[in-house]
């Protein structure tokens, strides 16, 4: 409602409390709290705040943000980046599943993962341990870039075994969050991180994931969004593909080389 009535957030700033709770049919709880939220700092010091630090901030109506991202259901109104901000312009692709992989799952992402970014696919992850944490890994060591997006702020890295990783996809790739740099995460941060993982990207690769898991909400997410749903194959006995191969009942493309899912995402981009 706000946004609908003040888009550039210019005449927000000029209400008392009270104007604020008439206006916008707040609380006066909602509308005292939201008052010292505005007038705590201004917008200069808290882009100078951010920028010492490194961090971008890109807010919906900025020419940086992401177009594919912009146009989903409930797209995030700020973006917090560290690294090439460019990269949110390139051509995107995710890859997602679960945090145990086993040796087939990184074995096929080994195979399938080189030949995507060679042919300048940027590979966006959650930076979850398992899955996620190898393809970052392999779009770093062949050379190309990829995009991290947390589920908390650059303060609060999760998990902590991946700091080191953190470091190394901001030197030269991305990482992004839509939660301001003191918010620590949350179990209900990650499915609404999820979101922008798929938003992102012209299609999703789900390597290796269970039937009740995060990667197969990243795939509704994604069907949702009107994105490609990829998923590789996996033995009828191994619980963590139970729920790639019921992807693939349900229509998802069958995945055996990275030919299978160029020759698809050519026809879109």
């Amino acid at each position: 409602m706000i946004l609908k009535n003040d888009p550039y957030l210019e005449q927000i700033f000029l209400l008392d409390v009270h104007s604020l709770q008439t206006t916008y049919h707040f609380s006066s709880l909602q509308a005292r709290q939201l008052y010292e939220d505005f007038h705590r700092f201004t917008p200069r010091q808290i882009v100078s705040y951010l920028n010492r630090r490194e961090m971008n901030p890109i807010t919906i109506l900025d020419p940086h943000y992401p177009p594919l991202l912009k146009n989903i259901y409930d797209p995030p109104l700020i973006l917090y980046t560290k690294g090439k901000i460019s990269l949110l312009q390139s051509k995107m692709f995710a890859v997602v599943g679960t945090r145990t992989p086993s040796s087939i799952g990184k074995r096929s992402m080994g195979e399938i993962l080189p030949t995507l970014i060679k042919d300048d696919w940027t590979i966006v992850s959650g930076m979850a341990l398992g899955i996620d944490t190898v393809a970052h890994q392999l779009a770093l060591q062949n050379k190309g870039h990829t995009i991290a997006v947390l589920g908390s702020g650059f303060f609060h890295i999760y998990p902590q075994k991946n700091k080191h990783l953190f470091e190394e996809i901001k030197k030269d790739s991305l990482i992004v969050s839509e939660y301001p740099p003191y918010v620590s995460p949350k179990r209900w941060h990650f499915p609404a991180r999820n979101r922008i993982i798929s938003g992102l990207s012209h299609g999703v690769l789900i390597v290796e994931a269970k039937e009740k898991s995060g990667s197969l909400i990243t795939a509704d997410q994604a069907l949702e969004q009107g994105r490609d749903v990829f998923a590789i194959p996996g033995p009828i006995y191994e619980k963590n593909f139970s729920g790639s191969n019921y992807l693939i009942q349900q229509g998802a493309k069958l995945v055996m080389q990275a030919q299978d899912i160029i020759e698809d995402l050519q026809a879109i981009y």
